[in-house]
This record gives structure tokens, sequence and C-alpha cells, in this order.
């Protein structure tokens, strides 16, 4: 898959897309808006992107919630604002329909903590193991699994499977060590992380604490055990967005990637969001690989129809089975 991402970008390059330049006087807003009627496409975005990104995307959402709306749609080209491997995910569930990234950079530190070739042989020193992998993780590894989950539904899926079968979890140990804490099921982790979740300061948020007592402190598991340790309330992306809308509470520090307080602050106009800070310089944390897509790149994307993404068709189909999985059991409980 990564070979054909490369030939993809140099096959662009020639053509001098990527180094184009978008006419300043040009309403992207509008122009796109033109594109998805003209081209009957639509524009899935995660909610770690860009403020602007989220406010012409068709639909918003997390990992779990856009690979339902891309299994669905009947829109001929989905253009999917986020990173490499949820692009994959959609073209794995919709391979008839094309599918766009804004920038073929966009990776994914999580998902490229699990080499498949390496995840293959620790796999075979478990071989009574079933694999439950994060969604956030390559095609090759998604191939490799037997259940697909997401942070909305790991908790659900696990419990899913009998008790007696030994489990894998990949690629994110904090999750897999938190869901080990919720679900009691001894399971052997991968040893992967996302760079993001990684990198909060504990001391800092204790501080920050400090400075607003009444703040409530929201946590994504994928944050390591102290930073978890403190939160008034763990959950995932879209998680975290709702319990800001049921929960009383007029302050919240956020303790995970800054692009969803954008969601927050639209829902909730009266609620204070306050970033958490990492162990930088930096005041809040940003995904370095979700915000390589931008306005003018989503315009680029859709103009040009390119950069697309492909996939060998066997891999397609080995990848497909546990979102299979996934969705028939997050149907199953009404997730």
């Amino acid at each position: 898959m990564f070979t054909e991402l490369t030939e993809a970008k140099k096959n662009l390059q020639k053509k001098g897309f990527l180094d184009m330049e978008v006419d300043v006087r040009l309403d992207l807003f509008a122009e796109i808006e033109r594109l998805k009627k003209e081209k009957n496409a639509i524009i899935l975005a995660h909610y770690y992107q860009e403020p602007d990104i989220q406010d012409v995307a068709d639909y918003i959402g997390d990992s779990l919630g856009l690979s339902q709306q891309a299994a669905k749609t009947d829109a001929d080209i989905i253009v999917f604002a986020g990173v490499h491997f949820m692009a994959e995910t959609a073209k794995i569930l919709s391979p008839q329909k094309k599918v766009l990234l804004p920038d073929l950079k966009a990776g994914c530190s999580l998902a490229d903590s699990a080499p498949p070739e390496l995840f293959a042989r620790f796999k075979a020193q478990y071989p009574d193991h079933l694999v439950i992998s994060y969604i956030n993780c390559s095609a090759g590894i998604k191939a490799l699994s037997d259940i697909i989950c997401t942070s909305s539904n790991a908790e659900k899926i696990i419990e899913a499977v009998p008790k007696d079968q030994p489990i894998i979890f990949a690629p994110d140990r904090n999750l897999g060590s938190y869901l080990v804490k919720k679900t009691g099921r001894d399971m052997v982790l991968w040893n992967g992380a996302c760079m993001v979740h990684e990198i909060f300061s504990l001391e800092k948020i204790t501080k920050l604490k400090v400075r607003h007592p009444n703040a409530k402190i929201i946590a994504h598991p994928e944050c390591e055990a102290p930073v978890l340790a403190i939160a008034d309330f763990i959950g995932s992306t879209t998680g975290l967005l709702k319990f800001t809308q049921r929960d009383d509470a007029k302050e919240y520090i956020v303790v995970t990637e800054t692009g969803i307080l954008h969601q927050m602050q639209k829902e909730n106009p009266d609620k204070t969001f306050i970033p958490a800070p990492p162990n930088n310089a930096c005041a809040c944390n940003d995904c370095p690989h979700m915000k390589l897509n931008t306005l003018e790149k989503l315009y680029l994307c859709m103009e040009y129809e390119q950069p697309e993404i492909t996939m060998d068709e066997q891999l397609r189909i080995a990848a497909k089975r546990p979102i299979d999985r996934m969705l028939e059991i997050s149907a199953q409980a009404g997730l």
C-alpha cells in the first residue's frame, strides 16, 4: 500500500498538481460545493481536521462513524479529509467508488507503529489467539486481524468474544491497557502508540486544573494511564463531544487532539473548552498528520480527482472481513 501511495504521489507531482497555487480570489467554500454537486462527491471529515474543512464537510465524525458513512454512501466520489488509513478503510468498504485523500503524506504515527511483516511474526507466536485491532491501523494489519474495533465500540467488541478465547489487541498499547482494566480480559498487547496522545503532560494538566478548579478533565483512552487516572470522563472523540452536550459543567480540560474543540464550541457556545498541554513548548496538541490537509488541498483534490487511493483486491477482501465483523457486532449492540 505504501508503494502505491508513493507511486501515486510521484505521478501527481509529474502532473504538477502538488505545486499548484490556488487563486486567492476563489471562494473555496463555493467552489467545493459546486464540485460536490457536479461530481456527486461526498466529503467525510474527521473531528481532528481544521475548522474550515469541518465546516464544508458533509459528515464529521470519528473512525466508526466515518466507516459507516463510507459503507452506505451513494456518492461516486468519497473525499476523505483525514489520514491515509481512514481513506484506505473507505476504499475497502466501497471498492467501486473513487476515494480521494487531499494529502498523501497525511499518515498516522499509530498506524506506522505496526508494520504488517513484524506484526505477522508477533501473531505467529500466539496461534490460539484471536486478533482484535483498533481501526487506526493499515490495511495490512486489518488483513491480519479477526475483528476491527474503534474507541467507541472496543469494549463491546471485546465483551462479544467468549471469555475463554485469548486475545491479541493491536496496535495501541494505551487503549489496550485501558480496555484490560475495563473488561477484565488479560489481553496480549502490541507495543504501539499515538504520538499525539502519548505526549500530554500530567504535570501541566494538573497545574491547569489548579487554575480551573471547576473544569472537568475529559480524555481519550489513547492517553497514557496516569493521565486517564485523573480524568472525570474517558471516551472516544464522539463520546467526549456527547458528554459535553449532556453534562452540566461549564468548563472542560480536553485531553485529545485540538480539532474536536471546534465542534464542542459549536454545540456548546456557553461553555469553555481548554486544550490540554503536551510535554513540550506548545500550548495545545495538534496532530501534524491530520493538519496536513487544508481547504486549498481539498479543492485541488476535488478539481483534479487526485490523489486517489488504490488497493490490491486480495488485500482489500482480506481487510474487509474484520471490518464487516465489527460493523455486525456494532449493529447488534446498537452502536
